[in-house]
């Protein structure tokens, strides 16, 4: 069966979850639609009770693009990265699932990339990575990028997981190989995307790398600090013994 005619089967849910993005949400679904014209997608947005009225927004689009297209799975309160996978999931009705962040820090022109690399390969897991040839980051400090780039050396060192970049969270998953992998993590926030990645690679998935150039948010706080470096470390210490 051709690539291309796999491609018509196949339908990506594209679960983004949110917490404050109403200056972002927008966009972030414009520049979905405009890069995947020619793919089955819909997206499930799991906002965690937003004060902001990025609901209100989300509302509004369904209005404009339908909302069998846009899929509103609202929480009470911030509950996590990992248990927003897990209820977005529930609602996914496509075969592959893709993860990416509302901030426009993973830009949807990637998608593509990303579809093209798992027909061409059959890999169960395709990762976004910034430390490869043609990927990077866009508007971060220099001790913003020696840190980044520094966990992940110290992580490739001890977890030696086969993949560059353990820490990003642009990921297109099928759907079943997710569901596998997310019922073994316990991790929460950041150390979360590592973990999933790591267990993967243990458990002996397909994963292939696409590069891409991270961009930091455009509008909004970023929402990593002090203790997340602290939960990196620990959330390091955890695989290294249970993995």
């Amino acid at each position: 069966m051709d690539g291309q005619h796999q491609k018509q089967k196949n339908k990506y849910s594209i679960i983004v979850p949110t917490y404050n993005e109403r200056l972002n949400i927008g966009l972030i679904v414009y520049l979905i639609f405009k890069h995947l014209r020619d793919a089955d997608f819909e997206i499930i947005v799991v906002d965690d009770g937003s004060p902001d009225g990025t609901q209100d927004v989300v509302k509004q689009l369904q209005q404009v693009y339908g909302e069998d297209r846009i899929l509103l799975r609202a929480r009470p309160r911030k509950m996590g990265l990992g248990t927003a996978y897990i209820h977005g999931m529930k609602h996914a009705s496509g075969n592959f699932v893709v993860i990416m962040d509302a901030d426009l820090s993973h830009h949807p022109k990637y998608l593509p990339s990303f579809i093209r690399k798992q027909l061409e390969t059959g890999a169960d897991i395709v990762t976004g990575t910034r430390y490869v040839k043609g990927g990077g980051v866009h508007g971060w400090n220099l001790m913003r990028k020696l840190t980044s780039r520094g966990a992940n050396v110290l992580a490739q060192t001890l977890l030696w997981p086969g993949v560059s970049d353990l820490t990003g969270s642009f990921r297109l998953y099928k759907k079943s190989v997710l569901e596998d992998i997310i019922s073994c993590c316990v991790s929460k926030g950041y150390v979360f995307q590592m973990e999933m990645i790591v267990r993967a690679s243990r458990k002996g998935y397909h994963i292939e790398e696409v590069p891409i150039t991270f961009v930091d948010r455009v509008f909004g706080s970023s929402k990593l600090g002090g203790s997340e470096i602290v939960e990196y470390l620990k959330g390091l210490a955890y695989l290294l013994v249970t993995t």
